[in-house]
Formats: structure tokens, C-alpha cells, sequence
């Protein structure tokens, strides 16, 4: 009997340590000219960034068959779902593939989610997971010449904000406009704060702007309202954002400086310009930021060692 509740004492101990877990930040990212595939860093503190290699999956779906923008969420279950560009133009759809330890994946496939055939182009799928409701919800960017007000930009390059939901990555509803703020928009990230409490952090792609700025909903689906003034410069895109304590950091790449940039907010009405105190690996281009145990980064990192021959 002793014998029996000193082993469950143990077994207890063990279960209370693996729960305990500590957790890596861990970030999605490409390599120009996107077609090697999908690299990755990790940051302890969220603001120094190591270097994990790859590619750890080559592209293999698109008409050009890129990997830029990957966008990486781990689903309840455990599993990783990756969703990614496969090309600048003419495709109706994005990449996806699934892992569960983001080293071995599943077959890559073209998810089709545009049926208008004079779609230019699907860009920048990010995904986010809606634990109210249990679905993932994926918005991405596409340009449909003539739907819209043109305004500035040209007919091929007047995006809107369109967006899928899916409770397995299998079966997707109907696309559905996501956002038409009134200017050609892309590269938005969902943001929850609370119930009831949601950020939309998107760009301006228009030509005199090309920065970033926020807007507010109750709802991960939107509607959006209060379209902030931009908090970056001149051509910057690609964020992604990531809860350090009490701030929010969001990373962006600074393109038209050449270098990766990031703002720290609270309440995403005030921001702080804190590039210079953060590091990312050299070539390093933009992505999404998620968190996972030690254990998955060690075994990137073993993984990495052999395919090294170290």
C-alpha cells in the first residue's frame, strides 16, 4: 500500500511538471525569394530572436509554388496548422498543411477559397483560432478588378479583405467579404483582447500610405470601426502581433528602411518605436508569432543538428 501512494505521489509530481512546461515563442518565416520554403526563430523573451533554420517544409502547391507569409496556429487538439502565399499571382487559393511537432507534415495542399476567375491574386492567409466558438477563421487579401472604388490604385491592385471559417481545415464555408474599409487593405492580423474586445491590426496599401494602423470590433469577424492613424512609416507591412507580459509587440517588416521593425503597445492607441531593442536572424521576413512547449524548439533544434551531419 505505502508502495502504491508513493508511486501515485510520483506520477502526480510528473503530471503537475509536464503541465508546467515552459513555453517558447516561436515565429513563422520565409527567405526572399520565397521559394525555399518555411524557416523558423525562437525568442525566450520575445524580443531577442535565434535563428531555427530550415527550410522545414518546401512548397510544392501554387502556380509558382512559393512560401511567403506562412502563418502558423496551433489548433486545441495539439496539431499546427500552416497556411501560406503560394504565389504572386493566379492562384484562386493559398497552401496549407498540417504537423504535429512542425517537423513532419502532412501533404500540402491548394485550398481554393476564391470561385470569382478574374481573381488577381490571394494573399497573406492568416489564421486565427476563435476558442468561443470553436473554428479557425481565415482572412487573406484579394483583388477583384472592378468590384470595387478604385480611387487610386490601380484595378489590379485594389485589395479587400475576404475571409473562410472551418471547424477541421477539411470542409470551409462560403468566402465572405472580411473588410472594405474604402481603400485597398492587406496583411491583417486579429487580436483578442477580451470578450467582446477584439483589435484588427491591417495596412494601408494604398500608394501615399503603405503603414500600418488598427481598428476595433466586438467581434473577430468585425464589423471594424475607428481605422487609427498609421503608427509606422512608409512601406511597411506584414504584422504580427505577440503579448509579452502586459504589452503588446508588434513585429513588422520595415521594408522601406530594410529592416524589421517593432512597436510596443498597451491599449493600441498609444505606441513606442522599440526596433532597436529588438534582434531577429538575417533575412528574416515576416510571419506569425505562436507559443509552444520547450520540448517542440529542442526537437527543431536536435532535428536541425542532424540534417546539419552535426
Amino acid at each position: 500500500m505505502k508502495n502504491k501512494i508513493v508511486l501515485l505521489v510520483a506520477l502526480f509530481g510528473t503530471l503537475i511538471s509536464c503541465s508546467k512546461e515552459k513555453e517558447v515563442y516561436l515565429f513563422s518565416t520565409f527567405r526572399e525569394p520565397a521559394d525555399k520554403g518555411l524557416f523558423f526563430a525562437y525568442s525566450e523573451d520575445g524580443y531577442h530572436w535565434n535563428d531555427l533554420g530550415g527550410p522545414w517544409l518546401a512548397p510544392e502547391v501554387g502556380a509558382q509554388k512559393v512560401m511567403r507569409d506562412p502563418s502558423v496556429v496551433q489548433g486545441p487538439d495539439g496539431t499546427f496548422h500552416l497556411v501560406w502565399t503560394s504565389s504572386w499571382r493566379g492562384d484562386l487559393g493559398f497552401g496549407y498543411a498540417s504537423s504535429k511537432d512542425l517537423i513532419h507534415w502532412s501533404e500540402e495542399q491548394l485550398l481554393p477559397v476564391m470561385t470569382d476567375t478574374s481573381t488577381v491574386n490571394v494573399w497573406a492567409p492568416e489564421l486565427f483560432y476563435d476558442d468561443e466558438q470553436d473554428r479557425f477563421i481565415i482572412i487573406w487579401a484579394s483583388t477583384i478588378p472592378f468590384k470595387f472604388e478604385k480611387g487610386e490604385e490601380e484595378e489590379k491592385n485594389n485589395h479587400r479583405m475576404y475571409y473562410t471559417t472551418t471547424k477541421d481545415l477539411k470542409s470551409f464555408t462560403e468566402t465572405k467579404l472580411f473588410l472594405d474599409p474604402g481603400f485597398s487593405v492587406i496583411d491583417c492580423v486579429i487580436v483578442k483582447r477580451g470578450a467582446k474586445d477584439y483589435v484588427l491590426v491591417l495596412k494601408d496599401n494604398t500608394r501615399r500610405r503603405r503603414d500600418i494602423e488598427v481598428a476595433f470590433g466586438e467581434s473577430p469577424l468585425g464589423p471594424w470601426h475607428d481605422i487609427s492613424d498609421p503608427f509606422t512609416g512608409f512601406k511597411s507591412e506584414g504584422p504580427t502581433v505577440v503579448k509579452v507580459g502586459e504589452d503588446y509587440l508588434i513585429y513588422y517588416d520595415d521594408y522601406g528602411n530594410m529592416r524589421y521593425g517593432c512597436a510596443r503597445t498597451k491599449d493600441f492607441k498609444s505606441f513606442e518605436d522599440i526596433s532597436d531593442q529588438v534582434t531577429l536572424p538575417e533575412g528574416h521576413k515576416h510571419g506569425t508569432i505562436f507559443k509552444v512547449k520547450q520540448s517542440v524548439v529542442d526537437a527543431l533544434l536536435k532535428q536541425s543538428k542532424i540534417d546539419k551531419g552535426l
